[in-house]
């Protein structure tokens, strides 16, 4: 089940984002900059996403199994339980963001995918639209029209 984010679900978000940040990140970078990553993020920095950002939460027997955030044509984030990965979580939530963008009329999806999700996104239909930065990943985009 999809449904919008509230501020109500900052702490669910904020940990599920930390889990998959120190879990599945290492597969491509180190352990201690994937920790380092997650140490920086707060309930303030989630609630503040909530306010600015249209999130979508994916839940699965009431618990939240991921989430996507965007911004006009901008895919801001989106984070996947870890015991969710391989089972169409991510996948569910992409093609909502992406069905809701066509809706609004938006010809492209842009974003900067972190290394363990390059895969992911280009497998998808997503391509390269510039150089890989360490801190912000690899820049994408998918043309929706």
């Amino acid at each position: 089940m999809h449904r919008l984010a509230t501020l109500a679900d900052a702490a669910r978000l904020l940990e599920l984002r930390r889990r998959s940040i120190v879990e599945l990140a290492p597969v491509g970078m180190s352990r201690e900059d994937a920790e380092t990553w997650a140490a920086k993020l707060t309930i303030a920095g989630m609630q503040q996403k909530l306010s600015q950002l249209e999130i979508w939460v994916a839940e699965v027997d009431g618990s939240i199994a991921g989430w996507v955030a965007i911004r006009d044509n901008r895919l801001e984030g989106m984070y996947t339980a870890p015991e969710y990965v391989g089972k169409s979580v991510g996948t569910g939530l992409l093609e909502l963001v992406e069905s809701r963008m066509r809706e609004k009329g938006i010809a492209a999806i842009f974003a900067q995918a972190s290394a363990n999700a390059e895969r992911f996104y280009l497998q998808r239909g997503y391509e390269q639209v510039g150089i890989r930065t360490q801190e912000y990943g690899l820049p994408i985009r998918k043309q929706l029209e």
